[in-house]
């Protein structure tokens, strides 16, 4: 299987500027791609192979109007050109939305690098770099480029990186490589595990492991706290500076926005990290299988006075965390029917209460049962998950 691992670079500034040139020429080149591309299609012709887009860019370097393409390494356009043809060919078979422009306002800077023209120590990074203006891409032009990496030892050095892209989030640049491991053969457990997701708690296990929500803590509420304010406070400069009908951008609305940014990046990080905590804890209890369910994120974002705490909890990622984690240790995870009862179902009898409100956080069932709600509920989807193993035994 392939791991992927993300590493935090600490370029310099010269450094800086190289990776924002490298990542607009692949910028150039996918929207140059993908323009050939629908121009062709709109003439009636077939789709265009990435290869014949390659050679065509590779002739259009040779242009002087294009010679600042030749301080770039070959791979960077090349790749990015694959990618468009990839996109647009996927668009047709129905798998993915038509691929758009990348804007070099609002796109997100990236390129890839060779796997073969990069290498790591415990440090630092080596890129290969094109050297010098207006000189064509040779070996004799290309010298490696040392980049500090934040976290040290994270990547091993004696191993075959696979896809290594670089990416800049707004406020920093990552280095984000695949490695191959060996499967695992970790000897699982004879119990399963229910997960029944909340606001109230993060997650709610039949273990009976309660994950309570990372957004109540005093940190992160001081942190949001902070920023209302700080968003209220750009506002009102947006506003002071108004000119007629446009807004005029002032370098203390730049300053206030790079520490809004700042602020952004800290508290998802902060709920990034408590998600990996808590996926990284349940996966490591070796369940035999876990059930997760279907939840309607979208529907659920529809009620104003929940959207922000749905949205802040991150179902999703939750979701995505869990299946990759468990797919590593070869755990299966089954995700229950969306209109499965789980809150409604008692635990005991099997009586389905349909008047339980969102308020009642305490089931009370005329069995006698009485057993919190989000428990139950994570009862009854761990027994969802034994019926659904033993039908597809049968």
């Amino acid at each position: 299987m392939i791991k992927t691992i993300r590493v935090m670079l600490l370029p310099n500034n010269k450094q800086k500027t190289k990776l924002f040139q490298y990542a607009n020429t692949a910028r150039f080149a996918y929207n140059w791609a993908l323009g050939r591309e629908q121009e062709n299609y709109k003439n009636g012709g077939k789709f265009i192979s990435d290869g014949d887009l390659r050679k065509e860019f590779t002739q259009l370097k040779k242009t002087d109007e294009y010679a600042w393409l030749n301080e770039i390494d070959c791979d960077v356009p090349k790749q990015a050109i694959k990618d468009a043809c990839e996109a647009y060919r996927d668009f047709f078979k129905g798998y993915t939305k038509f691929p758009r422009f990348k804007s070099k306002k609002h796109s997100v800077p990236k390129f890839y690098q060779d796997n073969v023209k990069i290498k790591f120590t415990d440090t630092h990074v080596k890129l290969m770099l094109v050297a010098g203006k207006g000189k064509a891409t040779s070996k004799r032009n290309q010298k490696f480029c040392r980049i500090r990496l934040a976290e040290h030892g994270r990547i091993p050095t004696d191993c075959k990186y696979c896809n290594p892209r670089i990416k800049y989030d707004g406020l920093n640049w990552y280095i984000t490589v695949g490695i191959e491991y060996e499967d695992s053969t970790t000897l699982l457990s004879n119990e399963g595990i229910g997960i029944d997701l909340g606001i109230k708690d993060l997650a709610i296990c039949s273990d009976e492991h309660k994950y309570h929500n990372i957004n109540k803590t005093k940190n992160v509420k001081k942190l949001e706290k902070r920023k209302r304010r700080l968003q209220r406070s750009i506002s009102r400069k947006y506003e002071k500076n108004k000119k007629g009908g446009s807004y005029c951008k002032t370098s203390n609305i730049i300053k206030s926005e790079k520490e809004l940014l700042k602020l952004n990046h800290r508290l998802t990080n902060i709920r990034q990290n408590y998600l990996h905590q808590t996926t990284t804890e349940i996966v490591k209890t070796k369940p035999s299988y876990i059930v997760l369910e279907d939840l309607n994120v979208k529907g659920m974002m529809k009620n104003k006075h929940l959207s922000k705490a749905v949205q802040q909890q991150c179902f999703g990622e939750f979701r995505r965390q869990i299946e990759y984690k468990s797919a590593w240790n070869t755990i299966p995870v089954i995700i229950a029917d969306r209109f499965f009862p789980s809150s409604k179902l008692c635990s005991c009898c099997g009586n389905i209460k349909k008047d339980l409100k969102l308020s009642d956080r305490i089931y009370k069932c005329e069995c006698g049962n009485v057993i919190d709600r989000d428990y139950q509920a994570a009862l009854n989807l761990k027994r969802y998950g034994e019926n659904v193993l033993k039908q597809s035994v049968t």
